[in-house]
């Protein structure tokens, strides 16, 4: 069962009462909980300095509200708007509730499904008071907050579901599930299928489960007649062991989320579509099991591609490139404006930037700049890495057109995406290489396992456009 979300309820006034807790921020560095002379609580929050408050800042501070409220079990909370409404920001007030909504569900949510409910109830907090939220601008940026977050935290219970209830059967199901009422036309491809059309990448990847991969595909159709669609591309991997060249039992710990990509566009074009954004959007998921049988494919195998192109296995747990490679050359089908790819690709990108931001790659300044512009206005932070031709001679393979293993320790995840490369080229593209965000990192204020990202990047770059 999905965790109840917050209830905002708007009013002209601050209700008083000894369950509801007033946040308060200060310019200190303190944190205090106090009770009032009526016997309310307050949350003063210490900020510093309002006058260096930044956007990022205050993205954090929603996070930390419900972080301290949650530690000291306060189900209720009452604030007021116009104290998050910065003058050094001098932000459109829509973008103050989004951000609110957004981020307070997010550091709300819990993956609890497994556990025993305890007696006194989850430790979350149920109800927020706001205040000085009258104008439409605001209500309307809660409502598209609590769409995107909802959509978020939704894709955080698939990634964040075991392995072995997640196989891409149940991911598909979910498609369905999440597109259930909207205008998202759902279809999904099974071997026999992916067979006729010659993705050899998904296939050979899927051969040693006894899960059978599938294709998703999920059409949005909502823009003008004739526009070109934006295709969004996400790595479905529902478990990766990594094949026969089989991961150490520390390196396997968390790869139930390797389907994250995969989960992200399901529930950005979701979220798309409750938003009434008026775009021709598609959202394409290789799904597969990457586990060791004796019909696993094997190093040194050779695959043919749905476009035609031999990929040689050089490394059985590089494989998310591979099934990337037949939904690439599938995306080509709807002739797009763009592709943007969604993908726990490499663990070179975290140790390029650490866990605070994504890897990000595009074919042109333009695209590039565009993501890392709304990367920062959403929260979902990305840095650029180079798409140089320099760096092609890496994925040449021997015995194949290209290899999915590097000749070299250095540069992987640049590698991974000049892979990609060969598949798309002649296609404007994105490509994000979000491992870094996969699960959280100290500091997020968010709860173990999933970070819900990229959703609130790709949301706005589909509502840009």
């Amino acid at each position: 069962m999905a965790m109840k979300p917050i209830t905002f309820s708007f009013a002209d006034a601050l209700p008083k009462g000894k369950d509801i807790a007033r946040v308060v921020l200060l310019e200190t560095k303190e944190v205090e909980i106090t009770r009032t002379k009526t016997g309310g609580r307050e949350i003063r929050i210490g900020i510093d300095s309002f006058k260096k408050m930044t956007r990022r800042k205050l993205q954090t501070l929603f996070r930390r509200v419900i972080n301290i409220a949650k530690q000291n079990r306060i189900r209720q909370l009452s604030l007021d708007m116009n104290d998050f409404a910065f003058a050094a920001l001098a932000l459109p007030i829509a973008d103050i509730g989004e951000m609110c909504a957004v981020n307070m569900q997010l550091a709300n949510y819990e993956f609890n499904r497994y556990k025993t409910k305890p007696k006194e109830g989850w430790n979350t907090v149920e109800k927020i008071f706001v205040k000085g939220a009258k104008s439409r601008d605001m209500r309307d940026g809660f409502r598209r907050g609590q769409v995107i977050a909802s959509e978020a935290n939704a894709m955080r219970d698939l990634a964040n579901t075991p392995g072995g209830e997640m196989t891409p059967a149940i991911l598909a199901r979910a498609a369905m599930d999440a597109a259930e009422g909207t205008d998202i036309n759902v279809q999904v491809l099974g071997p026999v299928d992916m067979e006729l059309l010659g993705m050899g990448g998904i296939l050979g990847v899927g051969k040693g489960s006894d899960s059978e991969p599938k294709f998703i595909i999920m059409e949005y159709m909502a823009g003008e007649l004739g526009q070109k669609p934006i295709v969004l591309v996400g790595k479905g991997i529902t478990f990766d062991t990594g094949g026969l060249n089989i991961k150490p039992g520390n390196s396997m710990e968390e790869m139930h989320m390797d389907m994250s990509g995969g989960a992200a566009v399901i529930h950005a074009i979701t979220a798309a579509a409750k938003l009434g954004i008026k775009r021709n959007i598609v959202a394409l998921v290789p799904a597969a099991e990457n586990m060791p049988s004796g019909r696993s494919y094997r190093m040194s195998d050779v695959l043919r591609t749905m476009n035609g192109k031999t990929i040689e296995i050089g490394h059985t747990d590089a494989e998310g490139r591979v099934v990337l490679a037949d939904a690439l050359e599938y995306s080509k089908r709807y002739k797009p404006e763009v592709v943007i790819d969604v993908a726990t690709l490499t663990g070179a990108a975290e140790v390029a930037l650490g866990k605070k931001a994504s890897a990000f790659f595009a074919t042109d300044e333009i695209l590039e700049k565009k993501i890392r512009e709304l990367g920062e206005r959403s929260g979902d932070y990305v840095w650029p890495l180079p798409l140089w031709e320099e760096y092609e001679s890496g994925i040449k393979g021997v015995f194949a057109d290209v290899t999915n293993s590097s000749k070299t320790r250095m540069g992987g995840s640049i590698e991974g995406a000049m892979f990609l490369w060969q598949f798309i080229k002649g296609t404007p593209w994105v490509h994000i290489d979000m491992a870094p965000r996969m699960s959280a990192a100290d500091g997020d204020f968010l709860s173990k396992g999933s970070t819900g990202e990229p959703i609130r990047l790709l949301v706005a770059f589909l509502a840009s456009q």
